[in-house]
């Protein structure tokens, strides 16, 4: 099958970071299709060439694993192309229909990896170029918008250009190996599906903790904030990854119905739960792995006396019968202790205690989302000690825990996750996509805590750089008798 994937923003971080050496890892494992093309676009003064030595320069950066050899590149660099582009003049659309009219592949990927305020423009002109067709599909990073108001506003105008089926709204979440697991786990086992209910289950912890600040991306994150880049999309993707009820079959459609009655399940926002179920903070100087790092306000491009959130941490609940007063705690933040991203699924203790065992003692579910990949079921297993024999004593239990590591398992065939999703989009597969309506109900419920934040923005509560947030988040999780569970 040929293709041609447009990659507007194809000089930017996210394509070089992320999507050249995803396309690359497909290449090298001879999943991406033979008859591809690869053409970047952007305003730099660039041809064919001088992108390939841009791309081949930006490869030395990426992880050594994921870096291709002379040889490798230069077959992978036959693929790519460029365009230069200013995407306001329309003319320039008329260049790259003719450069794309060279030939005629069977599917047009345009892969919009620029600022959100700009696929409206986008999505316009390419209509107006006649690029809309039947072969084309389109690829929408987050995040889209940055309130319901503009996010729907989007959406219409991509509805206008193109019908919902060939619209792939991208996170980059929903491709982690772990996550598709999470799916198999649930729905592919007869073991947990009966467990997995309010009856069973205390509460269910999600955190996404990164050690890095905002780098480069200073004024971009601070007009966007923790809320908008990590809980509307990826947090609230896993917690309906966790929470949906089973579909009726692997088909796109089936999936994101279900995931779409979790996200208008979820409890709204009330004046008592805005204050003591929502927490927002912003990292200050600190020491991470030993070295000290800066604050935020210190961050080249962040505003004087910003009150943007680098931390969130919520507590959610799903008004349903299966989930009914089961809390579920997300906690997302920067400069914290670890990289970590996990889901730890906490089961109720055994209903009549006969053994003795440690205080608070019970069965957990750890899933790894990064920096490693695997399960972690801890169970309580009986002490190997015979002196309690002689003593006659209660028999005590100790926590054991198996581990199932992916990576170990599954080793080279492994795949990244916006490879995954690259090729699905190549493919038409719209499973690990987001649809519009669930984008709406994720912005519906964010929006009242975005509104409250704005209105007292005395609530922002400062965190030392590699720590595990404020003190309000342990606090708010103990209330309920909880803590965080850290997995380093």
């Amino acid at each position: 099958m040929s293709f041609d994937l447009v990659l507007f923003g194809g000089t930017g971080d996210l394509a070089w970071r992320k999507l050249m050496p995803a396309l690359f890892q497909a290449f090298r494992h001879g999943s991406l299709p033979a008859g591809g093309r690869i053409l970047g676009v952007a305003r730099d003064d660039l041809d064919d060439a001088r992108y390939r030595s841009f791309i081949r320069s930006r490869f030395d950066e990426v992880d050594l694993a994921k870096r291709p050899s002379a040889d490798e590149f230069e077959r992978f660099g036959q693929m790519l192309g460029f365009v230069r582009m200013d995407l306001s003049q329309p003319a320039d659309y008329a260049r790259l229909s003719q450069r794309l009219a060279e030939r005629q592949a069977d599917t047009v990927v345009m892969y919009l990896a620029t600022a959100p305020s700009l696929f409206t423009g986008v999505c316009e002109q390419l209509a107006a170029a006649g690029l809309n067709t039947a072969r084309t599909r389109l690829v929408l990073e987050k995040p889209l918008g940055h309130d319901l108001a503009s996010n729907r506003a989007i959406n219409e105008t991509v509805g206008r250009v193109l019908s919902e089926k060939q619209v792939f709204r991208i996170d980059h979440y929903l491709g982690k190996p772990s996550v598709q697991n999470l799916f198999a786990l649930r729905f592919g086992n007869a073991l947990f599906e009966p467990l997995w209910r309010r009856e069973n289950i205390d509460h269910i912890q999600i955190t996404i903790a990164e050690d890095l600040g905002v780098e480069k991306r200073g004024a971009f994150y601070d007009s966007t904030g923790a809320l908008r880049d990590m809980v509307q999309n990826h947090a609230l993707q896993l917690l309906c990854a966790l929470a949906m009820e089973p579909p009726i079959n692997a088909h796109a459609d089936a999936i994101r119905d279900e995931k779409l009655k979790v996200l208008r399940s979820l409890k709204p926002w009330t004046a008592a739960t805005l204050d003591g179920h929502a927490i927002r903070g912003q990292y200050t100087a600190g020491k991470v792995d030993g070295q000290p790092v800066r604050g935020y306000l210190d961050e080249p491009g962040v505003a004087p006396g910003s009150h943007t959130e680098t931390f969130v941490a919520l507590r959610a609940e799903i008004a349903n019968w299966r989930w009914a007063g089961v809390p579920f705690y997300i906690r997302t933040g920067k400069r914290l202790a670890a990289r970590e991203a996990h889901i730890v699924v906490n089961f109720r203790p055994a209903p009549h205690a006969i053994f003795g065992a440690p205080p608070g003692a019970a069965n957990r579910l750890v899933i790894h989302l990064q920096p490693r990949d695997g399960l972690e079921l801890h169970l309580l297993a009986q002490a190997q000690d015979g002196r309690q024999w002689e003593r006659q004593t209660t028999p005590q239990l100790t926590p054991v825990s198996l581990d199932l590591d992916f990576d170990k398992r599954f080793g080279a065939e492994r795949v990244g996750a916006y490879e995954r999703l690259l090729l699905d989009v190549i493919d038409g597969r719209l499973n690990l996509f987001v649809r519009s309506d669930e984008q709406e109900e994720a912005w519906r419920w964010v929006e009242p805590l975005l509104a409250h934040w704005q209105a007292h923005p005395q609530g922002l509560r400062p965190y030392a750089a590699g720590t595990w947030g404020p003190s309000a988040s342990s606090a708010m999780i103990a209330r309920d008798g909880h803590c965080w569970t850290e997995e380093r």
